[in-house]
């Protein structure tokens, strides 16, 4: 039942046109780089690993400073803090190698976000921590104008000892200050005020208002000598954007004219001729003649090789209905004759005597012979039209076998019986036959047969010695019903079954000149 609806469910069923899905294709492309502004939080979150590792790695240099100071100025172990803590990671390498790396650990998607940093209270100094604060107090300055990171130097109470304006208060309640003067490395991710308010653009990145802090403990004689506290705000990608703004922008223009340059082409090559192809299609079917020629523009092969099958086929189905329009023409000028004679006789046969009686039935028999005749030979027609080739071979010599003897003429294979054709014996023979009685109705006494093979072809010359074919009817003898012997019972479709048969087998056939009487060439496949 679908397959008598076809076109209407195709019509009914609801699906995007061409453009609308070029459209959506290009806002994606378009909007791709856009979007993926909003996906990368894994950069920001290796920019903050980044920043981490890089604040350990001074705070490292920092700590091998200050530990050397204590040391020099042999401060009594009784002032040290905590003994130290072993990680768990540097208990798991032993303690035969030297090296006790610190691998950076936030992560911007699970770690928590901390509050801002909670302000330092007053709190007593030890002089002689103090006084190593204040040697190292230039170094951090200047350590500070290069790499921006923020620098406290805590004693083993927490108590600031270097640290710009925070020196001599106690940082000791911060979490991560905490956490290393027990002699474990901490660190953590809190909010950040910034001193100025940021640009727009910064409002879609998180990793802009959060900074890294770490605090790594100093060993001195396997106790806590102090803390190496530091911070910075790690860069972010859209800091960068803001800052090549103007280049920013420019690739945005270039993205734009790149996706309507996209959106020009596709439109010239692709929707244009589609879409033209379609008018051309709804005229054709209206039955506008014209239509059927090429398009003014194709853009692309493949438009150009659907615009030449669809105009093939449009040029074989307008043949097609114009062969079925003269063939319903011809049959119904070929059955009218007939049926209004045998109508006439019905009519006037109460005033008929018997002789007229007699004759006229015998023109009923005729062309009840003629209509018998003529159904048979369209047929034989429909049938050669709707052949498919079965594959099988034969030759000249085994398809004449399969006729009868024809009496009113000779025929003889001059050369090539033997080749071998792509065609069954009995469709070769059904050629053969209409051709040779075609020569011995138009008074052939003889007829030659002859075959040569060349290139995967074979060629069959047909020649005769009857009267041959006037130049005024040389273009005519394939069409359907033309024929010069119609009172003789001549139906003009023995020649059409034999191209339908030919062509069936993807041969075909040719009248030649010849000097005397008819003759043909067809031309077939090879075995």
């Amino acid at each position: 039942m679908r397959r008598l609806s076809d076109a209407k469910w195709i019509g009914t069923k609801w699906r995007p046109r061409l453009a609308t899905v070029v459209l959506a294709i290009l806002i994606m492309v378009l909007a791709l780089p856009l979007v993926g502004l909003f996906f990368f939080r894994l950069y920001e979150n290796q920019l903050i690993r980044q920043t981490e590792g890089e604040l350990i790695a001074q705070g490292a240099v920092i700590a091998a400073i200050y530990a050397q100071n204590i040391s020099d100025a042999a401060i009594a172990p009784e002032k040290l803090g905590v003994p130290m803590q072993a990680d768990s990671g540097e208990a798991s390498r032993g303690d035969d190698t030297p090296y006790q790396p610190i691998e950076p650990t936030l992560d911007l998607a699970s770690d928590y976000l901390l509050p801002t940093r909670p302000a330092g209270v007053a709190a007593a100094t030890d002089p002689a921590f103090a006084a190593i604060g204040a040697r190292l107090s230039g170094i951090l300055d200047t350590t500070q104008k290069t790499t921006l990171a923020g620098f406290r130097l805590l004693d083993p109470h927490g108590v600031v000892i270097a640290g710009r304006d925070e020196v001599g208060l106690s940082l000791a309640l911060v979490e991560e200050v905490r956490t290393a003067l027990t002699g474990h490395y901490a660190s953590a991710l809190r909010q950040r005020i910034p001193d100025q308010p940021p640009p727009p653009l910064y409002s879609v990145s998180r990793g802009t208002k959060v900074r890294v802090f770490v605090a790594m403990p100093i060993a001195v004689d396997g106790h806590v000598a102090g803390v190496i506290y530091l911070s910075r705000t790690p860069n972010n990608i859209v800091k960068h954007l803001y800052g090549e703004r103007g280049k920013v922008t420019l690739a945005a223009i270039a993205m734009l004219f790149g996706t309507l340059l996209i959106a020009l082409v596709f439109l010239r090559t692709v929707s244009r001729p589609l879409y033209a192809l379609m008018e051309r299609t709804r005229r054709i079917a209206a039955g506008d003649r014209d239509a059927i020629r090429p398009l003014d523009h194709h853009g692309t092969r493949e438009m150009a090789e659907l615009s030449a099958a669809f105009l093939d086929m449009a040029e074989k189905l307008q043949a097609r209905s114009d062969s079925i329009q003269t063939f319903a023409t011809h049959v119904s000028h070929e059955l009218k004759s007939p049926l209004t004679a045998i109508q006439g006789v019905r009519d006037s046969v109460e005033a008929m005597d018997a002789a007229e009686r007699k004759r006229f039935s015998g023109n009923i028999v005729n062309d009840a012979g003629r209509l018998n005749l003529l159904v048979r030979r369209l047929l034989d027609l429909a049938r050669a039209e709707n052949l498919a080739p079965s594959g099988e071979s034969t030759s000249l010599d085994a398809a004449l076998a399969l006729l009868p003897v024809d009496g009113r003429l000779a025929v003889t294979i001059e050369t090539g019986g033997e080749t071998g054709l792509r065609i069954s014996a009995e469709n070769a023979a059904i050629v053969l036959a209409n051709l040779i009685d075609n020569s011995a109705r138009h008074g052939a006494t003889q007829v030659l047969l002859a075959a040569a093979s060349a290139d995967g072809k074979v060629t069959i010359a047909i020649s005769d010695d009857g009267a041959g074919i006037s130049p005024s009817n040389r273009a005519r003898i394939f069409e359907p019903f033309f024929t010069t012997r119609r009172e003789s019972g001549g139906t003009g479709l023995g020649l059409g079954i034999v191209l339908a048969l030919l062509k069936a087998h993807d041969g075909t056939i040719a009248l030649v000149d010849s000097g005397r009487g008819t003759r043909f060439e067809i031309s077939l496949p090879a075995a």
